[in-house]
């Protein structure tokens, strides 16, 4: 959009107003606003609180803060600079959807090209580039940035974040962070590559912050050196976006890169450690007004329903033992902490996610999925900005973008500092050693959220307590091959007996012909009892049959029951993720039937009893402890993955190094629903 579309007040407030009308104006955008401060006083007193620069810029831009107003901002902030051959020239790496660029676009710099590898990501770009639109004239490269060789006479800033799986929580979740040690994370050397190149005066560069700690900090050393040895000193710090106008949580670590000179990074220009404590952009403030479809229904499937009894800010983990749940579907930690979390209206919402499932929030108080036009607004990304593609892929986009009005304020910044030609408005700086209290806050609003949890949970009925010793039942069950497990009270075909019951504090479950001897027993003796007053000292699992689909039969029949009498979801949530598990003591006795097939019933034997469960280990190590061939031992895993067993390499997840496998656990967790199940080692 052309800058000759908008007017452009200036930005030197006390030059341009007399004093009492700059007073009248604060008053009106206090009570828009709903503040209660003064902004301006002709006196203060020591003690008295600084006023917020920020708010002193969207009273001189005439931008009310009502819902949507970063968009407006965005606006008015670009029609200040109209181009000029001084422009800065800006090369944008890994640009994703452009949430990075549309922030540096509206602060002055010009986008020359934007480099992107996803085909869906670099259409939204070519859209918006398109004459018209935001990025007019820009240019769009499409593919791998190893192929991409600048030709730019003159690049003044580089802006951009590496893709950051290898640094995630997610990617930490399955295997640690693997940091340098993965393809997408040594992509740095590539923005390296191309500032040597290029030799601009700065860059910014983003991403996770865990980046910091990885590996015991020897990758932020690396890549610390690596910009250091091509002439660049270097300024970092992470923040929140909450605490820059956006209203989302989002912690990314900051880096700004200059030849000469130094950077402060700006003050909050909200929340707590702002000058003067201007109140977050809510979720509900920035997603008033908006139109909601009637196809947006209440949310479906197994899970759907749970999510209206839990509190707004809440997730999963309100249905856990450590919240006392009297059904505690789930166990602790046993899932990612955006499971059916709902937004809290009051506040910012958590991380908005770019991949997740059918449960993945953060949804709306109203106990629905957010709108995509409502997405946008928790993520400050402009109305008219189209997004390529259905609304999956749209979520992709947005989710791996930096929210474009914190990078709006980064941009104003590094053009205050580095490049000296932002109207005359005074951006206050952070001291170099400041330190933000987001991190505090984050423990407190747990805390908070936490003791409306149990207050909510201890105003439900609680039904009597199920007296477990001394039940005797049975039923009919089986499993079909794509790990649908069936149960009947009556006889149905290809389906086995199974039989179980409750006495002294044990549970006992028997599959088989009841006439045979055992063919195979596991006995699971847990650290703690299960919780809720039924308490089980041991569990037995035994067949009469000795074979891989007999042994899930009775893991299964166990998941079944768990949901009657122990509320738990299914087994992960019983024994605990394999992270945070609480451990448990598992004995296996196996007939001597397993002569036939002897080193397979050993590798069971092996993972049922936990010894190589949970934790990376080498194919050729394990062959060795078992003293099979390699070949084979592929086949035997091959044979547990077909079964429900969840057995990971570097197939099913990237963070795995070639070679190596981790069996989460002892038992077979997969379902006809996991994701897991259709990965090929």
């Amino acid at each position: 959009m052309s800058s000759e579309s908008f007017s452009k007040p200036s930005f030197n407030l006390d030059s341009t107003f007399p004093k009492k009308l700059v007073e009248i104006k604060a008053h009106h955008y206090n009570q828009r606003c709903g503040h209660t401060y003064n902004l301006f006083r002709e006196e203060q007193d020591a003690d008295s609180v600084a006023p917020n620069w920020f708010n002193k810029l969207m009273l001189n831009l005439d931008v009310s803060p009502s819902p949507g107003w970063p968009d407006n901002f965005g606006l008015k902030l670009y029609s200040q600079f109209p181009n000029t051959a001084n422009d800065i020239k800006t090369l944008a790496l890994f640009s994703g959807a452009g949430g990075l660029d549309i922030g540096f676009h509206d602060a002055g710099f010009q986008i020359v090209e934007c480099i992107e590898i996803e085909e869906d990501f670099a259409k939204t770009l070519e859209i918006n580039s398109s004459r018209g639109k935001r990025f007019s004239n820009t240019k769009i490269f499409c593919g791998d940035i190893k192929d991409y060789n600048p030709k730019h006479e003159k690049i003044d800033f580089v802006i951009g974040g590496p893709p950051c799986q290898s640094f995630s929580a997610a990617g930490a979740r399955v295997l640690g962070v693997r940091g340098i040690n993965d393809d997408r994370g040594v992509l740095f050397k590539q923005y390296v590559r191309i500032l040597k190149e290029l030799q601009p005066k700065g860059f910014l560069f983003e991403n996770v912050y865990r980046i910091v700690g990885a590996q015991g900090g020897k990758s932020w050393k690396i890549i610390q050196n690596s910009f250091k040895e091509i002439g660049y000193s270097l300024f970092w710090k992470i923040l929140d976006s909450a605490d820059y106008g956006v209203p989302q949580f989002r912690e990314r670590l900051f880096i700004v890169g200059l030849r000469e000179g130094s950077y402060d990074f700006p003050f909050p220009t909200h929340g707590p450690d702002s000058q003067d404590s201007s109140p977050y952009y809510s979720a509900g403030v920035a997603v008033k007004g908006l139109d909601v479809p009637d196809i947006i229904g209440p949310l479906s499937g197994r899970h759907g329903h749970l999510l209206n009894a839990i509190p707004p800010g809440l997730n999963y983990s309100y249905y856990t033992d450590r919240f006392g749940h009297p059904t505690p579907l789930f166990g602790w930690r046993s899932k990612f902490s955006d499971y059916l979390y709902k937004a809290d209206p009051a506040k910012p919402v958590r991380t908005i996610k770019a991949q997740g499932g059918q449960y993945t929030g953060p949804f709306h108080w109203d106990n629905r999925k957010f709108t995509l036009d409502e997405l946008k607004r928790l993520q400050t990304f402009p109305m008219e900005y189209v997004l390529y593609g259905g609304r999956q892929k749209a979520i992709h986009q947005l989710g791996n973008s930096v929210p474009p009005q914190l990078a709006r304020i980064l941009a104003m910044s590094i053009r205050d500092q580095v490049f000296g030609n932002l109207p005359s408005v005074k951006i206050d700086k952070l001291p170099p050693n400041y330190q933000l209290k987001f991190r505090a806050r984050k423990a407190a609003l747990t805390r908070e959220y936490q003791a409306k949890a149990l207050a909510s949970i201890s105003k439900i009925a609680v039904k009597g307590n199920i007296i477990l010793d001394d039940i005797s039942d049975k039923f009919y069950a089986k499993i079909c091959d794509d790990l649908i497990f069936s149960v009947s009270k009556r006889p149905i075909k290809s389906a086995k007996l199974v039989r179980y019951d409750f006495k002294n504090n044990e549970l006992f479950i028997f599959s088989g012909n009841a006439k045979r001897e055992p063919a195979l027993e596991i006995v699971v003796i847990p650290e703690e009892g299960l919780k809720n007053s039924r308490r089980i000292n041991k569990i037995r699992l035994t067949t009469s049959t000795l074979s891989l689909q007999a042994t899930t039969i009775l893991w299964k029949s166990l998941e079944h029951l768990s949901r009657i009498f122990f509320y738990k979801d299914d087994l992960v949530q019983l024994f605990g993720y394999y992270q945070y598990r609480i451990k448990h003591a598992i004995q296996v006795y196996i007939s001597q039937e397993a002569e036939e097939n002897e080193a397979f019933w050993k590798l069971f034997g092996y993972i049922t009893r936990g010894r190589c469960v949970g934790s990376p280990i080498h194919l050729e190590e394990l062959a060795e402890i078992l003293d099979i061939k390699r070949f084979a031992l592929i086949n035997f895993l091959k044979q547990l993955k077909i079964s429900g067993y969840e057995i990971r390499s570097c197939n099913t997840n990237a963070q795995i190094e070639k070679d190596m496998v981790i069996i989460p656990y002892a038992f077979p967790s997969l379902n006809h629903r996991s994701l897991q199940r259709h990965t090929k080692l």
